[in-house]
């Protein structure tokens, strides 16, 4: 494809979807035209009418295309339909011509201011996305390059040292392993974002018992960390939630790791879900330390460092791991926040709820 082609595919492109809009949206304004003509309005009701209908066809389709196509038949109608002389030109008349003018002006500016504010729009988030991905990349690189360098020096000594004993060679060994979770992890992280963040691909929703995701994820939780107890509270009723269930298991394992990981002295976490009006409100509380309050702002940025916690430590930068929780409750179309509580911390998730659901 050149570039000439590219550009104009961009600025103009054409969907059947865009033109059952705009059919739509210029049939309901020729529709309302007519009643009011009917109705004995005086000419100059079509003007703003079909003005507004320009401003919602450039602003629910995409590209300049039907804007421009819009603005064209609105002029058109205006002054062969609703103006006198009706269904006639008559350039004779004083002021038509200049009414016929100003009028397809407005049109086109509105048509194209419209879609250049929908093309900033993209662009601000298309610039957010580029820069949570430069985040996340600085944050991989990071909590990737130190457990790699410790398997490599662990897996060095064992292979140079056969007459170590087997004790040493075993704790080496379960550093080793446990090096290569922390990747595991990482990677799946990597993978939840590449998921969602990819412009083809789309978060399948279907509904699922809140209960046993909650349960599948502690009891994944419970053979990491069997010192820590989970207890998981549920409502009575089934709730059922549309998600995907793989990603928001991603998002709980990722916080019940993260209360044990950074939370220093968690000995137990409860595990939640209730409906709250239209939304499932899922939380994970913690009886840790806390989190430090300057580090509030930045929780989910993907840069956050614990306060105390040295940034050496690859494995001890949460940041990734809670982008990755507000990515994935993003795209379901819910909210994320968390706050300190007055033994520990609690992070809460909100997901939408059918309306059938929120009954």
């Amino acid at each position: 494809m050149s570039p000439k082609t590219s550009l104009a595919a961009r600025l103009f492109p054409f969907s059947w979807r865009d033109l059952m809009i705009s059919a739509i949206i210029l049939s309901c304004a020729f529709g309302l035209c007519n009643l009011l003509r009917l109705a004995g309005s005086s000419d100059g009701f079509a003007s703003p009418i079909f003005v507004l209908a320009v401003l919602l066809v450039s602003r629910l389709t995409t590209g300049y295309l039907f804007g421009l196509i819009a603005s064209v038949l609105g002029v058109v109608c205006v002054n062969f339909v609703f103006t006198y002389p009706y269904w006639a030109v008559n350039f004779t008349l004083s002021g038509y011509p200049l009414t016929f003018l100003t009028f397809l002006v407005v049109s086109i500016m509105t048509g194209t201011l419209t879609a250049q504010a929908k093309q900033r729009e993209r662009l601000r988030m298309e610039n957010e996305k580029e820069k949570m991905r430069a985040n996340l990349l600085r944050s991989v690189s990071h909590d990737i390059r130190t457990p790699l360098t410790a398997i490599l020096g662990a897996t060095s000594v064992v292979l140079e040292n056969p007459e170590m004993s087997p004790e040493d060679r075993s704790i080496l060994l379960e550093d080793v392993r446990d090096d290569a979770q922390w990747l595991i992890r990482v990677v799946e992280n990597l993978l939840s974002i590449t998921r969602i963040g990819s412009d083809q691909a789309n978060i399948t929703k279907s509904p699922e018992a809140a209960e046993e995701v909650l349960g599948e994820a502690a009891q994944k939780f419970r053979r990491r960390f069997p010192q820590v107890s989970v207890s998981v509270t549920a409502p009575e009723s089934l709730l059922m939630v549309p998600m995907d269930p793989i990603l928001i298991a991603q998002v709980l394992s990722n916080l019940l790791e993260n209360a044990v990981l950074h939370g220093g002295t968690t000995t137990a976490i409860s595990l939640s879900v209730q409906k709250e009006n239209n939304f499932a409100r899922f939380s994970v509380r913690d009886n840790g330390r806390g989190i430090p309050e300057k580090s509030i702002p930045t929780l989910f940025d993907g840069t956050m460092q614990p306060s105390g916690t040295p940034t050496s430590d690859g494995k001890r930068n949460m940041g990734l791991g809670l982008s990755v929780c507000l990515a994935i409750v993003g795209a379901h179309g819910g909210t994320m926040e968390a706050r300190n509580l007055k033994t520990g911390a609690e992070f809460t998730f909100r997901l939408p709820l059918n309306k059938e659901e929120s009954l």
